[in-house]
């Protein structure tokens, strides 16, 4: 089966919805629809079959909830303001058991406690000396693909493929770096959707020895500064739930805990669950 994931849209006489088919990560999820609900619950449940999908998600509108709970769905996480103002609702169904069980379950909800008890960051902090930060463009995507293909032994999408960073850029993701010595050490982006002027922070990562500086603090800082001149205020970040580091800088950057995707992707080493962070650009 191919393993390149794909984005599709399917236009019906009583609905249309957009789908996202994740071969690698055994997914689905959907987007955006519009209209008869039972009718595209049921094409989407024909698309999990049709592509051995283990895991089907839904991003859904706060006043249809009730409708998918009654579908067996269940909510795992929310983003404030997602839909233009409008909350969204992450609701899952699970279609393999091995799929639906955490054995991390305790070790990640300890990780948010501690996280909830950390002060924040009250005095000014600065990159160290060597370290400049940049916006990347295409003649960066060489480096860019080399870092995430040391950073991340697996990795739900193929950043480590250059041509695959060209094209996101040029569908519209932002990338902000750090250069140390020439090379690139620490990257993060900003995906943005303009329709619904919201924007994922994501693709972080930073090589090991250079992890004790908090540069992902300043890149992150970056990029909503980059959003807000867009007029985009709704921001959201997916980190690894085993990270401590990913959401303890997320925390202290202001966002907030909405929710935790069970089993949601191959990254690092493994499946895992990811947390949900939601910052509102507009209030700071």
């Amino acid at each position: 089966m191919n393993q390149t994931a794909t984005s599709i849209s399917i236009e019906e006489d009583l609905f249309t919805l957009n789908a996202y088919l994740d071969p690698f990560n055994k997914r689905i999820r959907i987007d955006n629809y519009l209209g008869n609900t039972d009718l595209l619950i049921q094409k989407a449940e024909n698309l999990v079959q049709k592509h051995f999908a283990e895991k089907l998600i839904f991003k859904v509108r706060s006043e249809q909830l009730s409708h998918f709970f009654e579908k067996g769905f269940q909510p795992e996480a929310v983003v404030d303001s997602y839909f233009l103002g409008s909350d969204a609702y992450f609701v899952t169904k699970y279609y393999k058991v091995d799929r639906r069980v955490n054995d991390h379950w305790i070790i990640e909800d300890q990780i948010i406690k501690g996280i909830s008890e950390l002060k924040p960051v009250q005095q000014k902090i600065y990159p160290p000396d060597g370290y400049e930060l940049k916006k990347a463009y295409e003649s960066n995507a060489a480096d860019l693909a080399a870092l995430y293909k040391q950073v991340f032994p697996i990795y739900p999408t193929p950043l480590n493929d250059p041509e695959y960073v060209k094209k996101t850029m040029r569908e519209g993701t932002v990338y902000y770096i750090f250069v140390y010595q020439g090379n690139i050490v620490s990257a993060a982006s900003a995906e943005i959707n303009d329709f619904y002027k919201n924007a994922e922070l994501t693709d972080c990562a930073t090589l090991s020895e250079h992890r004790k500086y908090g540069l992902m603090k300043f890149l992150l800082q970056e990029l909503e500064g980059e959003l807000r001149k867009k007029g985009i205020y709704c921001a959201y970040s997916i980190a690894r739930a085993l990270s401590f580091g990913m959401n303890a800088a997320l925390f202290q950057l202001g966002f907030h805990y909405r929710g935790r995707l069970l089993n949601n992707c191959y990254i690092y080493d493994k499946l895992e669950s990811m947390n949900m962070w939601v910052k509102d650009l507009a209030s700071c």
